[in-house]
This record gives structure tokens, sequence and C-alpha cells, in this order.
């Protein structure tokens, strides 16, 4: 029997959905099934259990997250990977269950609305072929410099910024070839985070640089948690990166496995994520290598 039951493809122009004046940015999935519609019966998100006696009965993906909280899903590569957040930006729905904000059912919302609420930073930053302070400002509808200045200061990038000849005039350049891996991503978080969003979203956003630069990205995370308590969902394979977040859930086969602290989900000796931790510490010595 195919799991596919419902349109996969979201309309991004419509005008139809509520647009809630207040957000605090609670986030939940709620027994969640999800196959992408070339694959519609091998599940992502979710697993099948088997009952006694023959038959199955499928498990879905659920996870809580708190307004203002920072949670981090690790886990090996394949591990839901970035399918949540591909269905928190409704740009899939769920085969089952239910994916909401504030206790509002995702599918109920303007996705327009929903997504001018969301920041979101990938592995591959993508900028725009003009000006710095372009490429920062587009988050925001008609930002002042000083705005535009003061978000490259969360974002730990302004000195860099200001050291340059041309300032917040300076051209990336084609596909930002001027600019390094680090400098890319703190100039890509800086544009997320102009226009307030209650909810951050970052998609393996050190996974693709050296350490040297990953802990100028990272450090520029961390101001932000410490400057303004907004919701923020990381996924990544750097243990090193989410040491600090308030919970890490650790997701197999579907589903989340195990949930806590650093300190919390590190004691325990039969934990996939000590396991994880582990096998980082062998590759380096300091955690800092992908949990595959």
């Amino acid at each position: 029997m195919s799991l596919a039951s419902g349109p996969f493809s979201v309309d991004p122009l419509s005008k139809g959905g509520a647009r809630p004046v207040k957000v605090s940015g609670a986030i939940s999935f709620n027994d969640v099934l999800f196959a992408y519609p070339t694959r519609p019966d091998a599940l992502v998100l979710g697993r099948p259990l088997e009952r006694s006696g023959g038959g199955g009965q499928r498990r879905g993906f659920s996870l809580e997250i708190k307004a203002g909280e920072t949670v981090a899903l690790v886990g090996a590569s394949g591990a839901i990977k970035s399918t949540g957040m591909q269905l928190l930006l409704r740009f899939y729905e769920p085969t089952k269950g239910v994916v909401a904000l504030d206790g509002r059912d995702d599918s109920k919302l303007n996705v327009h609305w929903l997504r001018s609420q969301i920041g979101y930073v990938g592995q591959e930053p993508v900028l725009f072929s003009t000006s710095i302070f372009e490429n920062i400002a587009r988050g925001k509808e008609g930002p002042t410099l000083e705005e535009v200045q003061a978000t490259a200061r969360a974002a730990n990038v302004h000195e860099f910024i200001e050291g340059l000849t041309d300032k917040y005039e300076t051209n990336v350049g084609s596909k930002s070839c001027l600019l390094s891996g680090g400098q890319k991503q703190r100039i890509a978080i800086a544009g997320a985070i102009i226009k307030d969003p209650a909810i951050m979203l970052l998609d393996e956003a050190t996974s693709a640089l050296d350490s040297e630069r990953q802990a100028q990205v990272q450090a520029a995370l961390d101001r932000l948690r410490m400057l303004s308590k907004r919701t923020t969902l990381i996924i990544a394979h750097r243990l090193s990166t989410v040491r600090n977040a308030d919970s890490i859930a650790v997701p197999q086969d579907g589903c989340i496995c195990e949930r806590g602290s650093h300190a919390k989900l590190i004691s325990g000796s039969s934990s996939v994520y000590t396991m994880l931790h582990d096998q980082a510490t062998a590759c380096d010595g300091t955690g800092a290598a992908t949990a595959e």
C-alpha cells in the first residue's frame, strides 16, 4: 500500500492560511510519517513496528521544541537529514501526523507568512553578486546602514567588513568567490537574523569549513544565542558544535531514540550519542570530527 495519501506540492504564493499576530516559536512534530513523492513506500520519518503474530504498525516521528530553546539533531549520515526542516518550512506536507508552530498546524498557516518567521542557514550559503550590504539587507525591507552594521556585529563579521576598502559596498563577486567559506557563512547568518525571525534553522552550517573557520562561525552562532533567546534547531555531524545546545536529540531509523543535554547523554555508556562521541574523539582527539 502506498504511503502517499495527499498532495505534496505547496503553493508558496497562496494567499490562504492564518497569519497569527504573535509568534513564540514553539515547534512540534506529532507522530509524523513522511516519504518523498518519488519513493512513497520508503519512510524517511517514522518507522514500521512489527506486531506479535504478524502485521505491521508504523511509529511516527515526534519531537517537541519549546519556545526559545536550542535543540540539536545529531546522527549518522542519512538519519532524517534535513527532512524535518523541509516539513517545517512546508516544502512538503507530512504523509501522516502534524507539524505545528505554537500549537497551530503548519498546514493551516499562510506559507509566505510562515517562512517569514524562520531564518535559515545551510551548508552552502547563497550570496548574490552584489554588495555585502545588499546581501545582508535582503532579509528585511529597507533597513538602514546602522541596522545592517548591528546585525553584522551580532554575526561576528563587522570587523572583517570594515577592513575592506569599500566596506559594506564591497561586491562579493560571482558566486561570492572573493570571500572565504567562513566569511560567506557569517554574512549569510547576518542576512538570516536581520529580519529577527522567531525561529532559526541551522542545517550543517559549519560542516564544510576547516577547524579555524568553523570556530569563527560557531562563535557567531553562540553569540547570537546569548543575545536573543530565539528558538533554534541545529542539524550537525560535528559534535563540538552542539555541546552548548539546551537539548540534543539523536534520530535513528526515522525516530528519536534518545534526548538530553550533552552531559546527560555522554554519561550513558550504552547510548548512541556516546558511541558517536567516542568515534569522533578517536578521529582527532577533540570530538570535532563528523559523527559518521
